[in-house]
């Protein structure tokens, strides 16, 4: 009976494995995703710290799979080298040096790299998808391939718009296929398949593109240093597109420190290739090149302000939220060199208040990751966040913004402004900065890496008339760029370049359509209501008082461009009605022509303005309460008690390339007081507006105003990152992204079959438990019946030789009941 009885428990616990085990193989053959992530760097200092802090993240961040960086050293370099334990490494040959064209170049070894680990590593036979990262990046939450809509054949990837290669000559020389060249990197995940089949390519086109040296131009590259230094990520878009691969592009996963990430959007990366600014708090990677902080006992960055400081220093809520999430990368960095020096031993640090804070369960609250789900992260939280959310599910059209300047110091110092405020902006699309300048002018200028740039024949000399008339350059470069640049975009936004962006100019927000732009008033401009409109356009009834911001579709500006020209040249000839009461010109010099050309110009085409008086401000003037102005236009002279500015008092300083110089400081803002709140507002606009040029100026100087070594590193021997205020600049340029509004709506089949493994995993334990306390409490019943059994034969044998009238157990009966019972409780405790 004892036999039977553990017979049918041990036959029902096999059925239950069978069970069990079937359907976890199952689960294993639909899902078998194994993740790897990779990273490349080479045997110094600046890349080691960097190290610490990426894989410190992905640890922080629940990364799934392994990770691997691929260090390339030569063998002088590797005996010296005293980081291998900083991360699981593979080692690469180095290829800084081209074996064959001796060409000094680091950035190949990362192309190079992962071919080698491809080919030699035993890791790469067992992955299904790879996450390429750079070195300079912290994860914030798990970067899962399919969970991002990563398919076979569609590698995700982040945008970077200024590959302007893909739109030219270029492509057409490297690839067969220049239609599918996608201006992608930073960010990369794709299958392993699709990796086998791109890396040679990668590599291969990375050396084609860097020996093309008649191609290096910035308007061929998009290098502003023609340099030829970001061969390598056209090497990568241009083996993708010779292999077919078409990649999912997006800009919401990947943000750098300074940027303005969109409403609702929670990045799970950031990069952090450019100087950043909190306040008077500053970081560089660039000034940390050759930092032995890994190597140095308890000592980290310059500690950012804490996030309570932060709430007093910002108003704006998504400024306020860029700035936490800027210290929140440097945080993490510190992080990783404070648990890294006290892994190897260092002698315990300092108590601090910074050093509590990144202990604290406050940091760990908010650096815990960051998931994504259909593309959608989970901590979008409020209604308006959700609200905001569902609206990016819309395609909207494609945005570029274009602004006019001159070879001048006086429109650099402009230049640099406008672009650090579109930066921070969040402005969707790319911005081009259309040059005018003569032969002369050109072959002198050195402003030419300030912005991306569409050069012009300088009209300020009028070709036919010789008149000097230096604004209608605006209008005569805006028809040179429609005539002679691929324009992709479906609405263009036309700046001026004294002006500073303090938020996004969309379409879709001020309902910009066809035959019907968005423009800002200038009141002034009375010639729409008097005798001149009468003379200068058949629709004078049409004439708006516009200016300053332009926001047109593409083929009325194409349409209009012509005529925003001729009708410039008209006004600027009738001499004779330059006079204040026709112009409302106060100079009566015509100066004005090309605002009335604009005005009139649009008459004539009946294009009627939606005017939005709540686009601009000029700093100064008190602005209207509650309005979230988007662009402070400094075309006049501003001031707070006795402190001014008046951008025509620099025409002449150079304050771009003078190394460190900057315009006097506006007040404090602390210091700012008036018992009307309007025009206190008033005066911390001011502020804003003057420490954004000086801000956007001390950012310049930090990239090229560093030593000697900084300024040549593009001829020799540098690494990839040093080589490169350019690659910080041209990061920068990124912001040209043309936001790429793509929501997944449904969860992909291989995510579901994903959850399905981890609930039959899951299901397989709870059964296996279940069977275990089956199987643990038929044997302790077993041994008790068993005990039972023998008790009752000894307690039957004593009864037979003591008196009847016994009936209860001996001492030493119940002794040993206990005993057993004890003894087989004991056999099953774990």
């Amino acid at each position: 009976m004892d036999s039977a009885l553990m017979a049918k428990v041990l036959i029902f616990l096999v059925f239950i494995w069978v069970l069990v085990d079937g359907s976890v193989a199952d689960s294993a053959q639909k899902a078998p995703w194994r993740v790897h992530t990779l990273f490349s760097v080479e045997c110094q200092d600046y890349f080691d710290w960097q190290t610490v802090g990426l894989v410190h993240s992905f640890k922080k961040a629940r990364q799934p799979g392994p990770i691997t960086r691929l260090l390339s050293c030569t063998e002088e370099e590797k005996r010296k080298y005293k980081g291998m334990d900083l991360a699981p490494t593979f080692e690469v040959p180095s290829m800084s040096r081209h074996p064959r064209t001796g060409d000094w170049y680091p950035a190949i070894n990362k192309p190079a790299g992962v071919v080698h680990w491809l080919k030699h590593s035993k890791e790469a036979e067992n992955v299904d998808w790879v996450v390429i990262l750079d070195a300079d990046m912290i994860i914030r939450g798990p970067i899962i391939p399919w969970e991002l809509g990563a398919e076979k054949g569609k590698p995700v990837a982040a945008y970077y718009g200024y590959l302007i290669g893909c739109d030219n000559i270029l492509a057409k020389l490297h690839t067969k296929h220049p239609e599918l060249c996608d201006k992608v990197g930073g960010l990369l995940a794709m299958h392993i398949d699709d990796l086998r089949a791109l890396a040679p390519l990668w590599l291969s086109k990375t050396e084609e593109v860097r020996e093309d040296r008649a191609h290096w131009a910035t308007n061929i590259t998009g290098d502003i240093y023609n340099s030829g230094w970001i061969s390598e990520m056209y090497g990568y878009s241009f083996g993708a597109a010779e292999v077919g691969l078409r990649h999912k592009i997006t800009d919401d996963l990947m943000l750098y420190p300074g940027y303005v990430p969109r409403r609702g959007i929670e990045p799970i990366l950031l990069h952090y290739g450019l100087p950043i600014i909190v306040g008077n708090w500053s970081f560089s990677k660039l000034e940390n090149h050759k930092d032995t902080i890994v190597y140095d006992c308890g000592r980290l960055f310059p500690e950012p302000p804490l996030p309570k400081e932060i709430q007093s220093m910002e108003a704006d809520p998504d400024k306020r939220r860029a700035l936490f999430l800027s210290i929140e990368c440097i945080n993490s960095l510190n992080e990783g060199l404070m648990l890294h020096h006290a892994s190897r031993g260092c002698p315990k640090p300092k108590w601090s208040k910074y050093l509590s804070f990144l202990k604290s369960k406050t940091f760990a609250n908010l650096t815990r990751p960051k998931y994504v789900t259909n593309n959608r992260f989970m901590n979008v939280e409020t209604e308006e966040q959700q609200q905001d959310f569902d609206e990016r599910k819309v395609v909207r059209p494609k945005i570029h913004t274009i602004f006019s300047t001159e070879c001048s110091p006086y429109f650099d110092w402009q230049t640099v402004g406008l672009m650090h405020s579109f930066h921070l902006s969040g402005q969707p699309g790319n911005i081009t900065r259309l040059l005018s300048c003569t032969k002369q002018d050109l072959k002198k200028y050195t402003g030419h890496d300030l912005a991306p740039t569409h050069y012009v024949p300088s009209m300020s000399r009028h070709p036919l008339t010789g008149d000097w008339y230096p604004a209608i350059n605006k209008p005569a470069a805006v028809l040179h760029w429609l005539n002679h640049a691929n324009i992709d975009a479906e609405f263009i936004v036309i700046l001026d370049a004294d002006m500073i962006l303090r938020g996004p100019i969309t379409p879709w927000e001020f309902n910009a359509a066809r035959g019907r732009p968005v423009s800002t008033p200038y009141d002034y401009l009375i010639g729409c209501d008097n005798e001149l409109a009468r003379l200068h356009t058949r629709h004078p009834d049409a004439c708006d008082k516009v200016g300053g911001v332009i926001i047109m579709h593409i083929d009325d500006l194409r349409e209009f461009a012509m005529l925003w020209l001729h009708k410039t040249e008209e006004v600027r000839a009738d001499k004779s009605h330059y006079s204040k009461n026709f112009t409302g010109d106060v100079y009566e010099a015509g100066w004005i022509s090309e605002m009335y050309g604009y005005s009139f110009g649009a008459a004539e085409l009946n294009l009627r303005h939606l005017i939005n008086k709540d686009i601009l401000i000029y700093p100064g003037y008190v602005p209207l309460p509650g309005v979230n102005y988007r662009v402070f236009h400094y075309g006049l002279e501003f001031s707070i008690g006795n402190w001014s500015f008046d951008k025509a008092n620099w025409r002449e300083t150079d304050v771009v390339n003078t190394c460190w110089a900057k315009f006097p400081d506006p007040p404090d803002p602390s210091t700012v007081e008036s018992p009307d709140p309007n025009i206190r507002q008033r005066d911390l606009m001011s502020i804003e507006c003057a420490r954004t040029l000086n801000d956007a100026l001390m950012l310049h100087h930090k990239r090229n105003c560093h030593d000697s070594h900084i300024k040549t590193t593009t001829n020799q021997e540098t690494d990839e990152h040093d080589a490169l205020p350019q690659k910080s600049v041209k990061l920068s340029e990124n912001l040209k992204i043309e936001r790429v509004d793509k929501v997944q709506t449904t969860v992909s089949r291989k995510l579901r079959a994903s959850t399905e493994q981890v609930l039959n995993a899951f299901r397989f334990w709870m059964v296996a438990l279940w069977a275990l306390a089956i199987f643990g409490f038929f044997t302790v019943m077993l041994m008790i019946w068993k005990g039972r059994r023998r008790d009752k034969s000894r307690s039957k044998a004593h009864r037979n030789k003591r008196k009847p009238t016994f009936t209860g157990f001996s001492d030493a009966s119940g002794h040993d009941r206990h005993t057993n019972l004890y003894k087989a409780e004991m056999s099953f405790r774990p």
